[in-house]
Formats: structure tokens, C-alpha cells, sequence
């Protein structure tokens, strides 16, 4: 440790983001300083290093033979760095931390979350609305929430609800929809951003979704909902998007049936971490809350 007395932290920090990012603007930007400060921060590490750590190019930077394999090791550092100034925050007793996509969060996790807190009072959480699958052995992530076939490499995971999907409409219109074939006179409102297929629903009736006719289409899926319940439509939905608007009769599922579209609702965790009180009592709660979702839709098998 003796050798990083000879150079200053703040250098090491310019050095690594500017071979990470490979633009003094970029590091600039990232660290919250002027270029002028960047430029200056890493000139001042090179010399107490005593080796020349970039290439100045008419493109940016460019590591030297040296420079090369010391951002590397710089890089891994600063990781570990990173990695322990998280585990701090992510273990203050009070605070639970959860990853969920966002309009899984606003559409059935948030209206729920005051339940949570009033029975675990003193706990506050934090809401990281996100799609993307965090790595929680390394994040500030106490538990995630995914929608998918699972499988995912280097988590815990835990399966709590199959994703069942089912068209959905405003009630005036789910007054003319007698039988699934009115569905193809009716606009359908689409997520955009979607990979759920219509045929997946419509199979059981002998329909094609290449009938259906085009209606509005929004690139977020809670948007979409809401066009929905304007009248805009009838939308394909699944137990966590509709459930408050059918509880509320601002939504209607006109027929039974619901099709499974083999992805489920999952927990994640890391497994190299011991799961403490504040994730098994979010876990607890949230199978009790999922377990009164499917409690209102009823068992998939008796949907004719």
C-alpha cells in the first residue's frame, strides 16, 4: 500500500476515466469538472508515476504499451472501490433497495407499497425503476423483480407468479364483444416495445392476429393501458398491468380465457449474500400481495 502515497487519488480517478471513456470532455463530464481540471489531474499522475500512461492523438487518448495493462488494474480497483462503498448504503438497517421495471412499479407495486411500509414501519425503500438485469453481487440492489423465462447466470432466483396474458377493454366496449371473433371489428392499442403475441391468445379460438385491426400504438405499456380505458381499444394485458383498473371497473376482461406465455414474475437476489431480515420480510410480503393478485384471477385451469 506503501506506493499509493506517491500518487494522488484523484489522479488515479482522471486516469482511469479517461481510459475508460477515451476523451478528456467525456471524463470531464462524468467526474463533474472542467476539462482543463481532467487534463491537469492526469499530467500531474504521470508524473508520479514517472511513465507516460496516454498517447495524445488528434481522436483522444490512447493508452501507451504501459498504459494498456495499468487502466486495467486501475480499472478492477476502482470496481472493488465502488463494489465496497455500495455494500455501505445497501446495509443500513432502514433502507431496502429494489430494482423493478417501471410499469410493473407504477400499474401493481406502488399503490401497494404503503401496506409494506406500515408493516415494517421505520423502513424506507428505494425504487430503481429499470429493465435491465442488474447484477445485485455487485450493485446497490437488495432484491430485483423480473419478468422472464428465468435461468439468468450468477443470481438467486425465485419464481412467485406465471405471466398469463388476456385482452382487456373499456367497458362500453366490452358491451358489443359477444364472442372472441368481435375482438377483429374492435382497434387494438399495442405496446411497442411488447413481444407478446396476440396469436398466443387468439390459437384457442382459431383466429389470427393478421385479422386484427390496427389501432394506437405507444412505446410503454402502462401508456398504452391508458389509451385503453379512454376507449381507444382493446389491449392484450396480463394479471399485474390490469388488475387495479378491473378491481376499479375502469377495465374489463371480456372473456375468461387467459393464455400463458411461459415467462414468470421472479425475485433476485445475489447468492453469494446472506439474505438479511429486510429482504426476507419484502419477500414474505410481496408472495402474500402476488398470492391475493391470483386469488382474484382465479386458477388458470378452469378458464374455458
Amino acid at each position: 500500500m506503501k506506493a499509493l502515497n506517491h500518487v494522488h487519488l484523484n489522479g488515479l480517478r482522471a486516469l482511469e476515466v479517461c481510459g475508460r471513456l477515451g476523451s478528456l470532455k467525456e471524463a470531464a463530464a462524468e467526474l463533474g469538472v472542467t476539462t482543463g481540471a481532467v487534463s491537469q489531474q492526469v499530467i500531474r499522475a504521470e508524473a508520479q508515476l514517472g511513465r507516460a500512461v496516454f498517447e495524445r492523438t488528434a481522436h483522444g487518448l490512447k493508452p501507451t504499451r504501459f498504459g494498456e495493462d495499468f487502466l486495467q488494474r486501475l480499472s478492477s480497483g476502482f470496481s472493488m472501490l465502488e463494489q465496497a462503498v455500495a455494500s455501505a448504503a445497501r446495509h443500513a438497517d432502514n433502507v431496502l433497495t429494489i430494482s423493478v421495471a417501471p410499469v410493473l412499479a407504477s400499474k401493481w407495486l406502488v399503490p401497494r407499497l404503503s401496506r409494506y411500509l406500515a408493516a415494517h414501519p421505520g423502513m424506507q425503500v428505494r425504487l430503481d425503476a429499470s429493465i435491465g438485469l442488474i447484477d445485485p453481487s455487485t450493485s446497490d440492489i437488495d432484491i430485483a423483480i423480473r419478468v422472464g423465462p428465468g435461468g439468468w447466470p450468477g443470481v438467486r432466483e425465485e419464481a412467485i407468479m406465471e405471466q398469463e396474458i388476456f385482452p382487456v377493454c373499456a367497458p362500453d366496449i366490452a358491451a358489443r364483444l359477444k364472442e372472441p371473433a368481435d375482438l377483429l371489428g374492435v382497434p387494438v392499442v399495442t405496446d411497442a416495445n411488447s413481444n407478446l403475441r396476440w396469436q398466443t391468445w387468439l390459437d384457442r379460438y382459431s383466429l389470427s392476429e393478421k385479422d386484427l385491426t390496427p389501432g394506437s400504438s405507444y412505446t410503454d405499456a402502462a401508456l398504452a393501458l391508458d389509451a385503453v380505458i379512454a376507449g381507444q381499444g382493446v389491449m392484450l394485458a396480463w394479471q399485474t398491468l390490469a388488475e387495479y383498473g378491473l378491481r376499479m371497473g375502469t377495465l374489463v376482461a371480456p372473456f375468461p380465457h387467459r393464455a400463458r406465455t411461459g415467462k414468470h414474475y421472479w425475485l433476485i437476489t445475489a447468492p453469494s449474500r446472506r439474505e438479511d431480515g429486510r429482504v426476507r420480510g419484502f419477500k414474505d410480503w410481496i408472495r402474500s400481495e402476488i398470492a391475493e393478485t391470483e386469488r382474484m384471477f382465479g386458477p388458470l385451469e378452469n378458464t374455458p
